[in-house]
């Protein structure tokens, strides 16, 4: 267990500067507070306001996270010379530019959506839900951390997508690494339980977001609904977006009848997250 809520409470109790490792080790804090004590300016972003998770479930699932850091980062380093032959990374002069960055950044996130859309479906047949995908569903209110919160395997089967459009479109290693970063950040943010509606990401097409993913959890296990990570377009395709969408609308009708109820003076109200429950059965 961390004791520490902040970078200088840390470096106080330690008597000296934290090392680089240290401060990597307590930087997402911030996010296990704001789930534990969400002031009122950002519970109306919530996606489940009811839903709070004890300080035991939340540390969990931030131990996890955080054990996974630095073995992912020490792989990457003695892996990334064989990886990058594999990718046939350029290293050198010139650098790429803007236009050919934002180019292939657009069909390896193509590319990874589709590739990972099908693999997520394939995670929720049976014997895959059940031996390996059902740690990631633990948490049917997630927030950031839930993003590495899942079984070894699943962590390796996921990669392979992220690694498809690099592989058959080479890169220079700027924008190698500036994919995975994007790609770090989206999977973090989808999981971040809050859906922000100033949010730029509402700009670009077909993107799913907090509230498109946070369905998919909401749902439990055996859902069925919400498959791709980023974009929404294979699930209209496939027709694995009908749950969701019926949500909306069962939301939208609820929260209409509720403004009328107090136009009038009623006291109806309505749930838009889970009562008492924050595992998944």
């Amino acid at each position: 267990m961390i004791p520490y809520a902040t970078a200088a409470e840390a470096e106080g109790a330690l008597g000296r500067t934290m090392t680089w490792a240290e401060t990597a080790c307590i930087a997402p804090l911030p996010l296990l507070l704001l789930e534990q004590f969400a002031p009122s300016v950002v519970l109306p972003y919530k996606l489940q306001p009811r839903v709070r998770l004890p300080p035991a479930a939340s540390l969990s699932c931030y131990m996890d996270a955080a054990c996974i850091f630095p073995l992912a980062v020490g792989l990457q380093f003695v892996s990334y010379p064989a990886v990058a032959k594999i990718l046939r990374t350029r290293m050198g002069l010139p650098l790429p530019s803007v236009r050919e960055t934002i180019a292939q950044l657009v069909v390896y996130s193509l590319v990874e959506d589709y590739l990972s859309y099908w693999m997520h479906r394939l995670l929720h047949t049976q014997w895959c839900y059940e031996k390996i995908h059902r740690v990631h569903h633990e948490f049917t209110a997630p927030t950031g951390f839930a993003m590495s919160y899942s079984h070894w395997a699943e962590n390796v089967v996921l990669s392979i997508p992220a690694l498809a459009g690099p592989v058959l479109v080479p890169c220079h290693v700027t924008t190698q690494w500036l994919w995975f970063s994007i790609r770090l950040i989206e999977g973090i943010n989808t999981h971040s339980g809050y859906h922000f509606p100033f949010s730029p990401c509402r700009l670009i097409p077909f993107y799913g977001g907090a509230a498109y993913h946070d369905y998919h959890h909401y749902a439990g296990g055996r859902s069925q609904s919400n498959f791709a990570p980023l974009f929404t377009y294979c699930d209209y395709l496939y027709r694995t977006d009908k749950g969701y969408r019926y949500h909306k609308l069962k939301q939208e009708k609820l929260k209409s009848l509720a403004e009328n109820s107090a136009d009038k003076g009623g006291n109806y109200s309505f749930d838009e997250g889970k009562k008492n429950r924050y595992f998944c059965a």
